[in-house]
């Protein structure tokens, strides 16, 4: 298989209801897609323009300050105080990343890629783009012998599944018993809402208490788009296992994958400003704490999302007829389906929509009976 096999861009299904939302009397309120709309704060962009002298190629292992930056964050904010700069390294977004995994591995036809049952597509895209077999399974015990790579998603993209230490530190073992390459997507970490996540900080899979002092074939990725709205900047890192970064780093020199420098200059910057991440959390929760209610009101149920970016609902019915009664409102929201066969009477909403649209969705949605009415 090659890219041109893959199928149409799914997203391109949501215009239908898109279309129908901006039929609405007050118009069109996006819940589809998690971009952030909120500012780029403001050290963060002085960063970026004070680093466009920027004449010499980049480099594609990151600037001694970015991996510095890099490291200290993950001790600061993930509890892993022991890595080293040749254990991280900056990539051009994550998605580019969870994408080219397995060809950057080497992996190809025969070899399985495990990744979560409600997951991100692009998981999947990967592995067949190498002619592997994708699987989708979420217990370490269904994931079988000839597993070279499996991706786990902590909190989860679309239903906000956080993994306990506990819980990372049995993948960690069952990945080791099949000599798999363990990568751990972390992109929403910052984001705890409920349960001992309301008050606790998320776990890495590179913490010392899941890793039983060895980071042999385990890779932790974050993105900067969703702390700290740089989804323009593609900013993002791979952390980890030293000998599988620095065989990241060579394929990623031959392909000219390198962050441009100034972005890797305001990346440095970013890290090590924790108020803006706070500030920006706080947005999240009043966005959240308004719309919850609202789709609880109107029928919805709201599964999983204790943490993360996104509302994770279902009426119990089929996801294209949520997908038309919340359009009938002005609302867009993100097909269940998108995100595996386990999801097909389910709904995304992100909160990633400006605080006045988000509240006039909840007065939309309190004022509807849905069950009723629609």
């Amino acid at each position: 298989m090659s890219v041109r096999d893959l199928a149409d861009y799914p997203w391109d299904a949501v215009v239908p209801f898109r279309e129908r939302a901006e039929r609405h009397q007050d118009g069109l309120i996006d819940l589809s897609v998690g971009s952030p709309v909120d500012p780029t704060p403001e050290i963060i962009r002085r960063a970026l323009a004070e680093a466009t002298d920027a004449h010499a190629y980049p480099q594609t292992v990151g600037t001694p300050t970015l991996r510095e930056a890099i490291v200290d964050w993950y001790a600061r904010r993930r509890g892993v105080p022991d890595l080293r700069v040749d254990n991280v390294l900056p990539t051009i977004g994550s998605k580019e990343l969870v994408a080219l995994l397995p060809t950057l591995l080497g992996l190809g036809a025969g070899d399985i890629v495990v990744h979560p049952r409600v997951a991100y597509p692009t998981y999947e895209v990967g592995a067949r783009v190498v002619g592997a077999t994708p699987l989708p399974a979420d217990d370490p015990q269904d994931w079988p012998e000839g597993t070279k790579l499996i991706w786990i998603n902590t909190p989860g993209n679309p239903d906000g599944r956080t993994w306990t230490v506990d819980e990372l530190a049995a993948a960690v073992s069952r990945a080791r018993e099949l000599g798999a390459v363990l990568a751990s997507d972390e992109c929403y970490a910052e984001l705890g809402w409920d349960g001992e996540w309301a008050t606790e900080p998320i776990p890495s899979i590179l913490d010392p208490r899941v890793t039983a002092g060895s980071r042999a074939n385990l890779l932790s990725v974050y993105s900067l788009s969703k702390q700290s709205n740089l989804a323009g900047y593609r900013a993002a890192f791979v952390a980890g296992c030293a000998r599988i970064v620095g065989e990241l780093l060579t394929a990623r020199k031959h392909l000219g994958l390198m962050p441009p420098a100034p972005v890797q200059h305001a990346m440095a910057v970013a890290l090590g400003d924790d108020e803006h991440v706070a500030v920006q959390k706080e947005l999240y929760r009043t966005r959240r704490d308004a719309l919850r209610p609202a789709l609880e009101a109107a029928g919805f149920r709201i599964e999983g999302s204790e943490a993360g970016l996104y509302l994770w609902a279902t009426e119990g019915r089929d996801a294209w007829e949520s997908m038309a009664r919340l359009a009938d409102l002005g609302i867009l929201a993100g097909p269940g389906p998108f995100y595996g066969a386990d999801s097909a009477q389910h709904v995304r909403l992100a909160l990633t929509a400006p605080t006045a649209h988000v509240r006039e969705a909840a007065r939309r949605l309190s004022a509807t009976d849905m069950a009723t009415d629609m």
